[in-house]
């Protein structure tokens, strides 16, 4: 068993040494583009949510006072 897991130490070794690592710059870009499409992404969310709280608040108010005149 521990042999296994030495052995699976070095194969993981000689797996890592092939990985292509990206350079400073790439991984610098890559970031903000991630950073920039999550604030984007967010602030879109949080428009829509502000909109349609904005409507159902309308339209139960409507409701609300239908209601009202009806006697309920």
């Amino acid at each position: 068993m521990l042999e296994q897991i030495r052995q699976f130490i070095r194969e993981v070794k000689v797996e890592m040494k092939k990985v292509s690592w990206p350079t400073r710059d790439e991984l610098t870009g890559s970031t903000t583009v991630v950073f920039i499409t999550v604030t984007v992404v967010s602030l879109y969310i949080f428009a829509v949510d502000v909109g349609v709280s904005w409507l159902f608040e309308r339209a139960t108010m409507g409701i609300s006072r239908i209601w009202t005149i009806l006697g309920g």
